[in-house]
């Protein structure tokens, strides 16, 4: 049956006119004649064009309306999925170009949208546009300063507890101080803190102050002091910083002779860092890498096994249209030669490009790669994205995937965490949407359940899923690398701007979850295992969801490990 589209009422075409949108008019009724059968159509890969000149209206602290100008597409576009910083809000009809957002006060996001045609084709993003949102009422008041703190100190680490301040609008989260100055922070109602990695027999003064919706802060709580113990009994002893850098440390690969390369993501260049001394060298730039205005460009490093006898560095890496693995020689402390394309048309967008490598103890590459934004793609298993990938070195596909293709396994959101057990397990760390983060074990041919099934959250009972075997709060989480080092595995975390330890069980499974350096550091981006039994750390604090080089301002830190 046809359906004439009914007239647009007033209220639309004020909206419309405000937001400099163009409303199809209503078509006019008449009779419609029976179609003739369409000829079979070549299937459709092209997306739509990007949206374009987005810009609000009627901004309140709670929502917002969101306009754009529409996209253009060779069979029509159905849908705009709209996001803010990676994570999806709502998903509106082709028409009109205009949707009601719901929004958290008092935050700063980046907001894009995506169109999608009817063949399931996801466009490019459209550029981020940044959005302030208010509080919901002036606010000039501080939180009450937190009381109750008690400090108590187990070898070189210190745990703080309080009780919670009260505010007019809301505390949002907490400041540690010791000796005065900030060391770590905590968000929403957490009322403890761990403070790792201190010297020995050394007397702390501790206080904390609250901080809330509108940025002020209370005054500090009265002053505890601790003396740290004898010796270091703890998970982490000490933390040193390396190098600082101001490009984003994204990859990072220990060598055999004991120095470090990493590579710069917005800049696109690959760096020598020499651990005794601190120094770094610029040791190539590579061709080719083109950012996304979000979180593309030079993404995760690796050596084989082999690395003194065939020095091949191994890079994944954004270009203008696509992602790819390439392997290129690293010969007298400089980058040589052309990259080798090992493997390339895996879904890029502004986010969700995953980037992890890691090589397995069965000589094979793995590469982690995020959805690119397109959902769907990540349950089909002839599309690369959304998937874990595994090719021989020389990019190669071997005879024993699932697949038939450079596949491992599936049905993932935006994997950047790879790792291997000293059983040959490999661990994987995947970014949850709004719910969850997973920590999977990923085996040969597995579904890891995205889109209908977030960490445990959604339809999770389908057949042949396999289930995380441990799950965060994505605000206590957003975590990207991990590492294995002994029997523990180490997660970094983003916006949960912390390192988890859990410890790996025979079976596989995971205990004794601990949350450490909590606010310390701010966000925590790359943990990766040393010769040495230390681990590497990376910050990515500042300039990581705009493709902007040397915007930033990150460490590179050293962690000696205890017990």
């Amino acid at each position: 049956m046809h359906r004439a589209r009914p007239a647009l009422g007033p209220l639309a075409v004020a909206l419309a006119a405000t937001l400099g949108l163009v409303l199809a008019p209503a078509a006019a009724s008449a009779p419609v004649a029976p179609a003739a059968a369409p000829a079979p159509a070549a299937a459709d890969t092209t997306p739509p064009t990007p949206p374009s000149r987005l810009k609000t209206s009627y901004l309140k602290c709670t929502a917002v309306w969101l306009g754009w100008t529409r996209s253009t597409d060779d069979v029509g576009v159905v849908a705009y999925d709209i996001y803010h910083d990676g994570q999806h809000m709502t998903t509106v009809p082709a028409s009109p170009t205009a949707a009601r957002l719901t929004l958290v006060p008092g935050v700063t996001w980046g907001v894009y949208v995506n169109a999608r045609d009817a063949a399931g084709n996801v466009s490019q993003a459209s550029e981020t546009l940044e959005l302030e949102v208010p509080p919901c009422e002036a606010d000039t008041t501080a939180p009450s300063a937190p009381t109750g703190v008690a400090a108590q100190a187990q070898g070189t680490s210190v745990t703080v507890t309080w009780r919670a301040s009260s505010d007019a609008v809301g505390v949002t989260g907490y400041e540690i101080l010791r000796n005065g100055a900030v060391v770590g922070s905590t968000a929403g109602s957490v009322l403890t803190f761990v403070d790792s990695g201190l010297r020995p027999r050394v007397a702390y003064a501790y206080q904390v102050r609250a901080r809330d919706q509108a940025g002020n802060r209370s005054g500090a709580s009265a002053v505890v002091r601790v003396t740290t113990g004898a010796a270091c009994a703890n998970p982490i002893c000490s933390v040193a910083q390396v190098a600082t850098e101001r490009d984003l440390p994204w990859g990072l690969v220990e060598l055999p002779d004991g120095s470090v390369l990493y590579g710069r993501r917005d800049a696109h260049q690959v760096v020598r860092l020499d651990p005794a001394t601190g120094v770094t060298t610029v040791v190539g730039t590579l061709a080719g890498v083109t950012g996304t205005a979000g979180e593309g460009g030079l993404l995760g490093l690796a050596v084989a096994a082999d690395f003194a006898s065939s020095p091949w560095l191994y890079v994944m890496h954004t270009t203008s249209t696509d992602n790819r693995v390439v392997r290129v020689r690293y010969v007298d402390g400089a980058l040589s030669g052309t990259p080798q394309v090992l493997v390339s048309g895996i879904p890029r967008n502004k986010y969700h490009n995953g980037g992890r490598l890691r090589f397995g103890p069965d000589g094979m590459l793995y590469v982690a790669t995020g959805d690119g934004q397109n959902p769907a793609w990540a349950q089909d298993t002839s599309n690369l994205a959304g998937k874990v990938l595994r090719i021989r070195p020389d990019g190669s596909i071997p005879s024993d995937n699932p697949f038939g293709n450079a596949v491992w396994s599936y049905g993932h959101r935006n994997p950047q965490g790879l790792a291997f057990d000293s059983a040959g397990r490999l661990w994987q760390q995947e970014f949850g949407n709004s719910v969850m983060d997973e920590t999977n074990v990923v085996v040969r041919g597995g579904n890891y359940g995205w889109p209908q099934c977030e960490g445990t959250s959604g339809d999770c009972d389908g057949a042949g899923l396999v289930a995380p075997r441990l799950t965060f709060p994505v605000a206590a989480a957003s975590c990207s690398g991990i590492a294995v080092s002994g029997d523990h595995l180490w997660i970094a975390c983003l916006r949960g701007a912390r390192l988890y330890r859990a410890t790996i069980t025979s079976d596989g499974g995971l205990t004794d979850v601990r949350s450490l350096l909590s606010g310390t550091y701010g966000r925590l981006r790359t943990v990766e295992p040393s010769a040495d039994g230390s681990l590497w750390l990376t910050t990515s604090t500042r300039g990581d969801k705009d493709s902007t080089a040397n915007n930033s301002d990150e460490r590179i830190l050293r962690v000696t490990l205890g017990g």
